[in-house]
């Protein structure tokens, strides 16, 4: 980024977006490996999901309760979840230290390749997963809530009472609209302090509270956005690709897949690197100034390049 720290406040989501697409062009190489090797395989996993378990649970729709074959087929259902689910976080994480390290990198003049992004992983990794072991957390208790204002919802519309529909309906729109956003704002920046910032876990979400104070619409529009654009693909995926055998092709099918995978990708690629602009932008916001040199010494850590931190950066402390 060309832009002096002390202007980065005053960007609009515009300029924002236009930042974050600029910065592959900085080190084009390097990001192209990383979008082939890590969000690609993200993004194809995203959307094939529903791809794979779509026969399976047609099947056990189709058997009757005392099927013999009934648990079995659940059992490969169960085991292709939670497969799916430790790929999904593994590569999401993978992605995010990857992106948010040579973004960063780039952003110090330091020396960018694929293999100095890859070698820095492994201590990125652990700290970004145990900030996300905190987010769970915090997503426990939002789906907590979740559920219990579904089944307040329903309990009000089989009682036909109005005050107690209208009640859950907003705790509802709420829950999803406001507070599932802001968490997931929460989280993409807090992993971008668990990289950038000697300091993860909850004590990362904490930082990253603090950041989203005076930024937080803006941190939602963005979230919004790209959560209503991923939704989409998903759902043009979902018609055409997994549910449209009847209506289309299979070549048709395999060339929309393939297009919208790609389309994912992109979406992925530069959802992180907004995650990245945007702490900067938090940081210029609230006057809290970014030492190039010291950030410079924090990502040679993580290559064993070890030279003490030697500004306040180092202040936040280690507390998790």
């Amino acid at each position: 980024m060309d832009i002096a720290p002390e202007q980065l406040q005053d960007l609009t989501l515009t300029e924002i977006l236009k930042e974050s697409v600029s910065i592959p062009k900085s080190s084009p190489r390097t990001f192209s490996l990383i979008t082939v090797t890590l969000i690609f395989p993200l993004s194809f996993a995203i959307l094939a999901h529903s791809l794979f378990t779509h026969p399976i649970l047609k099947q056990i729709e189709s058997q009757s309760p005392s099927n013999p074959n009934l648990p079995q087929e659940w059992s490969r259902l169960l085991i292709f979840q939670f497969c799916y689910l430790i790929f999904l976080f593994a590569f999401s994480l993978l992605s995010t230290a990857a992106v948010v390290f040579t973004a960063a990198s780039l952003y110090t003049s330091k020396p960018v390749s694929f293999n100095s992004t890859i070698s820095a992983i492994p201590g990125v990794f652990k700290r970004l997963l145990i900030t996300f072991l905190w987010v769970s957390l915090l997503m426990i208790v939002y789906d907590i809530a979740f559920i219990l204002s579904l089944v307040v919802l329903i309990v009000a519309i089989d009682t036909n009472s109005l005050l107690l529909f209208l009640f859950s309906l907003i705790a509802v729109f709420t829950l999803f609209l406001v507070v599932h956003v802001y968490i997931t704002a929460l989280w993409h920046l807090a992993s971008v302090v668990s990289v950038l910032e000697p300091i993860y876990g909850i004590a990362a979400m904490r930082k990253s509270k603090e950041l989203l104070k005076g930024k937080t619409q803006m941190a939602a529009v963005l979230v919004f956005g790209y959560l209503s654009i991923c939704g989409a693909i998903g759902g043009v995926f979902g018609s055409l690709v997994v549910h449209g055998g009847e209506d289309y092709g299979v070549f048709v099918r395999i060339v929309t897949g393939g297009f919208l995978v790609n389309v994912l990708v992109i979406v992925n690629l530069i959802g992180l690197l907004v995650q990245s602009v945007f702490y900067y932008v938090c940081k210029s916001y609230h006057h809290q100034g970014i030492d190039k040199s010291a950030l410079f010494d924090h990502l040679g850590g993580y290559l064993g390049e070890y030279v003490p931190l030697k500004s306040s950066i180092q202040m936040e402390g280690m507390d998790i």
